[in-house]
């Protein structure tokens, strides 16, 4: 039986600073507190950097700036054991802190769980976190429409059957050349009225008749972009003729590019303009689409997230072809070392992959240290932890493989536990 709980720290954007004109000064420096239970499934390096996340995020509170978001921390219970994980958007308030010296740090025990305590003195980017606002509260409305369009349901799907019973033609529209200002506010409202439509016709409808009104107006032609990417997608996903698809990839592309010609710097253009490239296998300009997303703003999550994504599928598919040292390659360009921690979950497949291509080119010490990691990361991995024990065996550390393999036993490895002595 599993249960869960959610508890919601919701924060609201405050712009001013002990009184003084918003973001006057470009860095403050506070003081900031913070504890954290580690559940059943933290390391202990990794409940050190969440109570750390937890104590930065309180020093950009304490510099007197609330980001405009929710903030959950999960507790998940199953068969007696829990684990605890924060949401990505921790990342964003850490990323303002541009300093962190630990003043104080300590363990104790509260019902038979460690409990860790940090006090730090961090040093806020008031500028990096404004900029980082402002993005993220113009970004809010496309970004939400996004996800919508993730969600497969049964009605997505009877829509576009609908879709294809549609006439192919756009509406024309008498447009007042005198009347620009109520064309834009008309745009506008039609635009509105596209984010919140569920209908996937009609809300390539209202987005294009929003964009006849503004052509200077870039919003209506993501809507457009990504609504078409979705039919793409469920397209595809019933097995439709790659014609139709690829026709809805094409009208998704000419309008990110049309987007991208009116405003360069628009990180939902670029965004769509790489699931297209993705979508027709074109990987290293899909990538590139992505890197430019990371460039303009780093905190675009979903860019990379896609480039983790596209990168582990391109190097397994040069592990496919034996393609040894191109595979590593591609990967040396996700794995960074200057990669935070908190993203190691969501690369842990890349770093598993990594460790059997060395394992190929005979490279155990470095196989040894991604395993290591993955480990870390996921310390119920099986054949991470099977592996790295035949690597201890090699180099004759009989402690640190039977360590190992007891671990795998535990956790429902039989090759493992025939192991053990």
């Amino acid at each position: 039986m599993k249960s869960y709980r959610i508890l919601i720290y919701p924060a609201i954007l405050v712009l001013s600073l002990a009184g003084t004109p918003a973001f006057s000064a470009s860095t403050k420096t506070v003081i900031a507190d913070a504890e954290y239970v580690m559940a059943d499934g933290d390391t202990l390096a990794g409940a050190e950097e969440k109570v750390l996340q937890r104590a930065q995020r309180r020093a950009v509170e304490e510099a007197g700036i609330y980001l405009e978001s929710t903030f959950y921390d999960v507790e998940k219970e199953s068969g007696g054991r829990s684990t605890q994980a924060s949401s990505l958007e921790i990342r964003t308030i850490a990323a303002a802190i541009t300093e962190t010296e630990i003043l104080e740090s300590s363990r104790s025990f509260k019902l038979d769980r460690p409990v860790f305590f940090i006090r730090i003195r961090a040093t806020v980017d008031i500028n990096s976190l404004a900029e980082a606002i402002r993005r993220l509260q113009s970004d809010q409305k496309l970004a939400q429409h996004f996800r919508q369009l993730q969600q497969e349901n049964h009605q997505l799907r009877s829509q576009l059957q609908e879709l294809q019973r549609q006439p192919t033609g756009v509406r024309m529209l008498a447009i007042d050349p005198t009347g620009k200002s109520s064309s834009q506010q008309r745009a506008r409202a039609m635009f509105e009225t596209a984010l919140q439509t569920p209908n996937l016709w009609d809300k390539i409808q209202l987005s294009s008749d929003a964009a006849a009104l503004d052509d200077r107006y870039v919003d209506p032609l993501i809507v457009r972009g990504q609504t078409y990417l979705r039919l793409a997608s469920l397209a595809s996903s019933q097995k439709t003729q790659p014609a139709q698809y690829t026709t809805y990839l094409n009208k998704a592309g000419l309008d990110f590019d049309l987007a991208l010609r009116l405003d360069s710097r628009h990180i939902w253009a670029w965004v769509g303009k790489g699931d297209v490239l993705a979508w027709q296998n074109q990987w290293d300009d899909a990538a590139d689409a992505y890197e430019q997303v990371l460039e303009l703003d780093q905190f675009a999550d979903v860019a990379r997230l896609r480039l983790i994504d596209l990168y582990t599928k391109q190097a397994r598919r040069q592990v496919g072809s034996r393609s040894w040292h191109q595979a590593l390659a591609t990967l040396k360009k996700l794995l960074k070392a200057e990669t935070p921690e908190s993203w190691l979950p969501y690369q842990k497949e890349a770093y598993m992959l990594r460790s059997e291509i060395y394992l190929k080119l005979n490279q155990p010490e470095e196989a040894l240290g991604d395993l290591s990691t993955v480990i870390r990361t996921d310390p119920t991995n099986l054949v991470a932890l099977v592996t790295r024990a035949r690597l201890y065996q090699e180099r004759l550390q009989d402690r640190l493989a039977k360590d190992d393999l007891e671990r795998a036993c535990i956790h429902g490895s039989n090759s493992a536990c025939e192991q053990l002595p």
